[in-house]
């Protein structure tokens, strides 16, 4: 199959365009590197060999978009400006690229006769919603103008199914860590940021009181995700899918298991909740274990023990 990874030098689209390439698949990467690394897609060309093209364009170019969809079956679109906090500081710019970048994808995707679309949606777009677990069916309310714009990303794949006929998935991502996440952005999630300040001694940042929880997903799990969702049967397009772990842990308890890890422990520093952030969040992967053939492989701890390894490695 030949597959198109948007944002294919990123943390999730490096590690998705390494797991297609290692099994056979041939890949194109489209990256912009506005937030991607080079690095993260370091030897792909000397390891897979024709297999793998990387192709430098933006998300907001509409012609870049068409070349990079030509002679495509399948993408997995993983292109977006990440983070909450990045969304809240500038809007515009992740509105252009989030939004108005999906529209592109699925305009190209349509015109090209692509099979079908898998789009890296957000499980932002629930909010601050009390219940728990949080089920599709739920209506969503986000909190964020990154939620915001992943939400709108779904309702375009959903109107593309439905009016063009283009087959589209969408998978909400829940918390997503591993190699390659970068820890030195000054948007760096919380796993990264926490592992890194304890390995170099300097006191781990907790914005608020370090009780809200997450559904914390190895990457291994969202790339069987993706892998699935690819392959999975016509029926199962059109829809969205939570995709996590089904279980949850606070930031302080994440910390006491990286404190643990490295035999040190250091004194958070407490700083301000940030805006946008939301306080719970635990998924019901039920509907994905059902039109996916979904079960995450990796847990919370054996994930962030290969985390932790990544690191180690780096510092």
């Amino acid at each position: 199959m030949t597959c198109l990874v948007t944002g294919g030098a990123g943390f999730i689209g490096s590690n998705l365009a390494e797991a297609l390439l290692e099994r056979g698949d041939r890949v194109r990467v489209f990256d912009n590197f506005l937030t991607g690394r080079r690095e993260n897609i370091d030897g792909f060309a000397e390891r897979f060999g024709g297999a793998f093209e990387l192709l430098e364009g933006d998300l907001r170019d509409l012609d870049a978009v068409r070349r990079a969809v030509a002679g495509v079956e399948c993408i997995l679109h993983q292109g977006a400006l990440p983070s909450v906090p990045r969304s809240v500081a500038d809007p515009v710019l992740s509105n252009a690229i989030n939004v108005d970048g999906t529209l592109n994808v699925l305009v190209a995707a349509r015109d090209a006769g692509v099979r079908r679309v898998v789009f890296a949606a957000s499980s932002s777009a629930y909010g601050d919603t009390p219940e728990l677990p949080k089920r599709e069916s739920m209506t969503p309310n986000p909190k964020s103008p990154y939620a915001v714009q992943k939400l709108a990303g779904e309702h375009y794949l959903r109107v593309f199914h439905s009016v063009y006929g283009l087959e589209t998935v969408a998978l909400r991502y829940f918390n997503v860590f591993g190699p390659r996440q970068d820890p030195k952005s000054a948007y760096a999630a919380v796993i990264p940021a926490f592992v890194t300040s304890v390995l170099s001694g300097a006191a781990p940042v907790v914005h608020g009181d370090g009780g809200q929880t997450r559904d914390f997903t190895f990457i291994d799990n969202v790339i069987q995700a993706n892998l699935a969702a690819c392959e999975a049967p016509a029926g199962a397009c059109g829809k969205v899918y939570n995709i996590a772990c089904g279980s949850r842990i606070s930031l302080l308890d994440i910390l006491e298991s990286i404190y643990e890890l490295v035999g040190r422990r250091i004194a958070p520093r407490f700083e301000p909740a940030r805006a946008g952030d939301v306080r719970d969040s635990l998924a019901d992967i039920s509907l994905a274990r059902k039109w996916l053939g979904y079960e995450p492989a990796v847990d919370f701890a054996e994930g962030l023990a290969r985390a932790m390894d990544y690191y180690r490695a780096i510092a």
